[in-house]
């Protein structure tokens, strides 16, 4: 699992039927401290995630085995909302204190 940030959506009109309904979002990597990393990854939403959310996304083989995913051509999934983090004995994110 790896975390990220939603700063984005992408809209496909055209895609795969097994992909009709799902919500795509654009993930920025978060490093172990919360910063942002240079890579972005458009990932499918299992969970209802919005912009600005810290969440955990899995990415290759993995992506396919929720249930919002299995069987599904993606290579990506938003599968958890954030609500804390915490390294080495630090609060890197609390969602309640966001504002």
């Amino acid at each position: 699992m790896l975390l990220g940030k939603v700063i984005g959506t992408v809209v496909a009109s055209q895609k795969d039927a097994k992909l009709e309904g799902r919500k795509f979002q654009v993930v920025q990597t978060l490093d172990m401290r919360g910063q942002p990393g240079s890579s972005y990854v458009v990932a499918i939403d299992a969970v209802g995630a919005g912009i600005g959310e810290v969440v955990m996304y899995a990415s290759g083989s993995s992506a396919r085995q929720t249930q919002a995913t299995n069987n599904t051509p993606c290579d990506a999934v938003i599968m958890a909302i954030v609500d804390s983090w915490h390294l080495a004995g630090e609060t890197v994110y609390n969602k309640a204190e966001e504002g």
